[in-house]
């Protein structure tokens, strides 16, 4: 059943600078942005687009974390063509599914299909990073 009494309250500025920085040291990511003007309370890594194959103009992940240790991160890749693939991972109170869930590709599609996360950003992060890893291999397979 669906949380709606709550919210996700504040931006969580603490743990968006650690995932800032953990994704700043990878070298998966051309760019990090922390908190960028346009997306006040996320952090922005765009792929190096050299893991992506021709066809491919932009991938990105967009994570915003909160301090009820709600979040959103979100996937997406855009196209030449105009086409996007995306999905996304989220854990907030809505009115389409229960707390933890997950939209899946290719369009990030609502409502998602309730899963659950581990507590810790740290594991939510990096296992959302092993499978978008796996997405990317797949493109050279």
């Amino acid at each position: 059943m669906p949380e709606k009494d709550r919210t996700t309250g504040a931006v969580d500025s603490e743990v968006l600078e650690r995932i800032g920085t953990r994704l700043s040291g990878s070298q998966r990511f051309e760019r990090v942005q922390y908190r960028p003007a346009y997306a006040p309370s996320s952090v922005i890594a765009d792929y190096d687009m050299g893991y992506f194959p021709a066809g491919v103009e932009r991938a990105y992940l967009r994570v915003s974390w909160f301090e009820t240790d709600d979040f959103t991160v979100h996937y997406s890749e855009q196209y030449e063509n105009g086409t996007q693939w995306e999905c996304r991972w989220d854990r907030h109170p809505n009115d389409h599914n229960e707390r933890a869930h997950y939209h899946p590709p290719p369009d990030a599609e609502t409502p998602g299909e309730d899963v659950e996360y581990a507590e810790d950003w740290r594991d939510i992060l990096s296992q959302i990073l092993l499978e978008l890893d796996e997405r990317i291999e797949s493109f050279w397979e």
